[in-house]
Parts: structure tokens; sequence; C-alpha cells
């Protein structure tokens, strides 16, 4: 596999993505095209730049491959909807999910993170009897595997906040009573919020895995990629 030395660049903001690749046409290895979203502290913008633990991460490991690529930061739906419809090679960082698993294979893990209840105050329910599910108002941030889990699950959620600071401004208003999100990431938010840490119970709910997911189209073309980034990520966790 020949792979066409340019220097390594990263976009530095492409909140609002414009595509510029041909539409119906493979995508090309001579660079490989990356989207991720705006998730403190995997993957962050500061001044123009984006950094964070699973951004260092997978530019170690393409680093590694030798492999020349772009980063581009946009919202999370629309960088499922351009991997699926193959106008970005992968995306991350990202659960296991039937509906991601039709179109995209994921790497082995970029991320495992600790999932956590974050629990109002006021609120005395045991989460581990299964009336609480109904009897408390819950929510995740929409449209992520965590929501709709929660949904098919059968709980209470009332409400559809699109980030991580939404959801927290909800649990510390009262407008639900219960927030699933990553421990990292919610107590990242309930800093930037000058709350202290404890002041919601908080009840651990297991450990998720969060993978680059790469487009089915994009590994068909090139068979070898994908056990390559791996073995190169072993040496950047």
């Amino acid at each position: 596999m020949q792979i066409v030395k340019t220097r390594y660049s990263i976009t530095k903001l492409f909140l609002s993505f414009v595509m510029t690749l041909t539409t119906g046409s493979a995508l090309a290895l001579d660079r490989l095209y990356l989207a991720t979203q705006d998730w403190p502290p995997y993957q962050t913008v500061e001044k123009g730049e984006i950094g964070g633990v699973a951004v260092e991460r997978v530019q170690c490991t393409l680093r590694r491959m030798g492999q020349p690529y772009e980063i581009r930061m946009m919202r999370w739906d629309k960088a499922q909807l351009l991997v699926e419809a193959n106008k970005m090679h992968g995306y991350f960082s990202g659960s296991r999910s039937p509906s991601r698993e039709l179109y995209a294979d994921a790497s082995d893990p970029v991320i495992s993170e600790e999932l956590s209840w974050f629990v109002s105050p006021n609120v005395t329910l045991d989460l581990d009897d299964e009336s609480a599910k109904y009897k408390a108002r819950f929510s995740a941030k929409f449209n992520t595997n965590k929501w709709l889990n929660l949904k098919e699950q059968g709980y209470n959620v009332i409400k559809k906040p699109r980030d991580s600071d939404s959801l927290l401004q909800m649990l510390w208003q009262g407008d639900i009573d219960v927030a699933l999100e990553y421990r990292l990431v919610f107590e990242h938010s309930m800093q930037q919020k000058d709350i202290p840490l404890d002041y919601f119970r908080r009840v651990a709910y297991g450990t998720q895995d969060l993978m680059v997911h790469f487009s089915k189209d994009f590994l068909r073309k090139n068979p070898v990629f994908l056990g390559n980034f791996n073995k190169a990520l072993k040496q950047c966790l």
C-alpha cells in the first residue's frame, strides 16, 4: 500500500462543515479524513486548535503508521452521516451499536471510560430498584447510544439535551432527576460551572469502550488498514 508523503494536518475548526470531496467516488488513502465532535475532555477545541486525550491517541497512532490525515470537527450526528455516506473515512470516539455496525467497523478501544448516574440531591430512590425507572425523570445526551438504550429499556426519559453542558443544566435546575453520562465528561462540565464534584450523588453504571469507526466501504478498499491501525494504537494508549 503506497502512502503519499504529505505533511500531517489538522483542520482547526469545522463546526459548520462544507463538503468538498467528490461524491460517489472512492476516497483516496493519500490522506485519511476523520470526523469528530467537540466533547471535552476527549476531543476539545481551544483557541482554534483541537486536542484532548482521544485526539492525541488517534494522532499518535496515525503518526506511527506514517499515515497523512485530517481531523475535522463537526456535529456528532453529521459526522456519522458523512461516514455512512462514504464522504469521510471514519469518526471517533463512539461506542458500538447495531446501527453503526451496518456501515462501519470499529477499531480497538481508544478510550475505556466509566459511565455513571448523576442523581439530584433531593432524589433518594434506589436506582437498582426496577420501579425507579418509572418514578424518576431520566436523560442522557440526545440521540446517543446512552439515550437510545434508556428509551429501549423503558426508562422515563423526558428531555433531549444536545450536549453534556445542557444535560448538567437540566439536572442542576431540577428539570430531570437523574443524568447518565461518562464520568470525566460530566465532571468536566461541572468544573466549568464551578459545581462541587460531590454535589450530585454518583452511582456507577459500568464501563464503556469508545472506538474509531471506519467506513466499511473504505476498509474493503484497504483491507489491511484496520489491523495496522489497531497494532499502532496499542503503542499509543
